[in-house]
């Protein structure tokens, strides 16, 4: 399903906006980031993908690789730390803690009793557990009864404390507040709800670093058009979309590309926000393969930036997921290979639900002069599950990689 939003704006990023988010506070955060053990030295790949653009009948496809971000595995690497950071620092500011050495551990003596807690389909509360160990904080996370046991085994390996329950994603979230309150915990979360930003702004600010290094890599100056017609997000509550539109917006004004989310059919919270003109929940089921995006209710921040500048949201199924994972997979083609997990595949996978459909190009203006950029947000981080969708394993697909590199 897809839906035009009559509320985008094409306008410069406006200043209301620019007080929660802007490219000066997002550069600020991918400085202290480059500092941290757990992230790769440099810009993720920006891969080219000629061969699938041309079966798509479109100019160009570009996709940003986080699933080589780090250890971790994820674009989640960027967001949790940062907001770390900047709770840490908020906490003790007459301490005047230096960020640097935060980051590497400095602190651990005054953090060795502060917890902080959250709820994770995976990716959030791996990339938490690893910046709690790096910075010597306590950290708690709650898992729905959806998130795999390998996923719980990664975060776990972190050094963080699990606890289970029998619900939901949004159930979770609950949860993780209750047992905040209870102990006197912190909750560091990557959705916003009444009385609670702060921490969530912090997470989608860090997210901005992937669009800056996108500009970067496609030599852009301040001023040039956007080098892409379309920019393919993720939604779950909102976040990532959300820190990469409000960066693209702010650099190109008017000018931008236009922005088009996609979430599952099942977790549609975002489709429903843009046809309630709200942020409001889902109206399925919220259970799906692409487990980052099984998310049933939108953060109110985050809706606050996508509601003007995205154009259009859409939802995919559980089948397109997974039919992009094998086109990215490429073991028929002659594009690189590249190892996209469940939700990393849904950008591609709602490109190719539309330019499947005439109807659906023109709605979207997708045509044959379109430069598409998509988000790969996350490589094999359930390797059987991987394994088990696309039917051989990511170090499979990793070694075509290797061998397209080197010929």
């Amino acid at each position: 399903m897809l839906t035009k939003n009559s509320r985008a704006r094409r306008a410069a990023y406006p200043s209301e906006l620019r007080d929660i988010m802007s490219i000066d506070e997002a550069e600020r955060s991918r400085t202290w980031l480059s500092h941290w053990e757990q992230l790769n030295h440099g810009p993720t790949p920006l891969r080219n993908l000629p061969a699938l653009a041309s079966s798509l009948n479109i100019a160009q496809l570009r996709v940003k690789d986080e699933s080589v971000r780090s250890p971790l595995g994820s674009f989640k690497a960027l967001g949790a730390p940062i907001a770390l950071v900047r709770l840490i620092l908020r906490i003790y500011p007459e301490r005047n803690l230096d960020p640097l050495a935060l980051i590497d551990g400095k602190y651990a003596d005054l953090l060795k009793d502060f917890t902080v807690i959250s709820a994770t389909d995976g990716n959030h509360g791996r990339a938490l557990a690893a910046a709690a160990r790096s910075f010597g904080c306590q950290c708690v996370i709650v898992l729905h009864a959806n998130v795999s046991k390998e996923r719980e085994d990664a975060i776990a390996a972190y050094g963080a404390r699990i606890v289970r329950i029998a619900g939901n994603y949004d159930e979770s979230v609950e949860e993780a507040a209750r047992l905040a309150a209870a102990n006197h915990w912190t909750v560091v979360s990557d959705t916003s709800y009444e009385g609670y930003q702060d921490i969530p702004r912090d997470v989608m600010q860090g997210y901005g670093a992937i669009a800056a290094e996108v500009l970067a890599q496609a030599n852009v100056s301040p001023g040039q058009p956007s080098p892409y017609t379309h920019v393919f997000l993720q939604g779950g509550v909102g976040g990532l979309a959300a820190g990469i539109a409000s960066y693209f917006w702010e650099y190109f004004g008017e000018n931008r590309p236009k922005f088009i989310v996609v979430e599952p059919v099942q977790a549609d919270c975002l489709y429903q926000s843009a046809l309630q003109g709200r942020a409001t929940t889902a109206t399925g089921s919220v259970d799906s393969v692409m487990a980052g995006l099984a998310c049933g209710e939108t953060s109110p921040l985050a809706w606050r930036f996508l509601e003007s500048s995205v154009d259009a949201f859409m939802t995919i199924s559980d089948d397109d997921a997974v039919t992009a994972m094998h086109l990215l997979a490429g073991r028929q083609g002659d594009d690189i290979a590249v190892v996209a997990g469940e939700s990393g595949a849904a950008g591609l996978a709602g490109l190719a639900v539309l330019r499947a459909s005439e109807a659906l190009s023109a709605e979207t203006d997708l045509d044959a002069s379109s430069r598409v950029l998509v988000i790969n947000t996350e490589g094999a981080t359930a390797p059987s599950v991987y394994q088990e969708l696309v039917g051989e394993s990511h170090e499979s697909v990793l070694a075509r990689q290797a061998a397209w590199l080197a010929r």
